[in-house]
Order: C-alpha cells, then sequence, then structure tokens
C-alpha cells in the first residue's frame, strides 16, 4: 500500500457540526475501502489565496492516509460530487516525505537549539 496526503478545503458557509461531519464521512469511505489513516489534522477555517466561487474563506483538513492505489480514484469522484468540497489535492508521499511528516509528528521542529555563548 502507498502512502497518501489530502487536503480538503471546504465552504466556509458550514457549521462547524457539518464540517466535521463532511470530514467524518470522508475518513468512514478510506477506512471501509481499506485504508488506514496515519494522521488527521484539522486546520480550520483559514483565509484562501484567492476567492473561490465568490468565497475568500474556507475550512481546511488535512489527512494522511496509507491506502491501494485504486481507492484514490473513488475518493477523488466523493470529493467531485460533494458541494460542500471547494478544493482538494491528493499526493502519493515518497520516502523522504513520510520521514519528514514522521518527524514533525514526533516534534524534532518544535525543539529550540541550544543557544551557543558568543565568543568576545
Amino acid at each position: 500500500m502507498q502512502q497518501y496526503e489530502t487536503v480538503i478545503v471546504l465552504t466556509p458557509l458550514l457549521s462547524e457540526e457539518v464540517a466535521k461531519e463532511a470530514i467524518a464521512k470522508y475518513s468512514k469511505l478510506l477506512k471501509d475501502n481499506g485504508a488506514e489513516i496515519v494522521q488527521e489534522d484539522n486546520w480550520g477555517l483559514r483565509k484562501l489565496a484567492y476567492p473561490i466561487q465568490k468565497k475568500s474563506t474556507g475550512y481546511y483538513h488535512l489527512t494522511e492516509f496509507k491506502a491501494p492505489g485504486d481507492l484514490i480514484n473513488k475518493l477523488e469522484v466523493e470529493y467531485r460530487r460533494d458541494e460542500r468540497v471547494l478544493r482538494f489535492l491528493t499526493i502519493a508521499l515518497d520516502k523522504h516525505a513520510i520521514a519528514y511528516n514522521d518527524k514533525k509528528r514526533s516534534g524534532a521542529f518544535n525543539k529550540k537549539p541550544a543557544k551557543t555563548e558568543e565568543a568576545n
């Protein structure tokens, strides 16, 4: 199974509950078709880089998962059919991206470097 990462942008007109319901729908779709969800990250309401359908904000949600390749087509068809989804992007992760995501989850990038004393 290949590891993938998908980001969806939902319309900002949704309430928090409806947005969570939409995200749960796609998580369930992944699990029902044999995918293993590695991580989910809800980024919340954010400003878009450019207006989409006359909307300047959207709910962002990132899901990292392992799945067979044929599942991606099913998932993207569901995204296209759902009018709540403004945009989506699904990418296959290579070994370097997987290693980077593992380091990011473990907090390796949040640690502050040790201060070195300046020589006078």
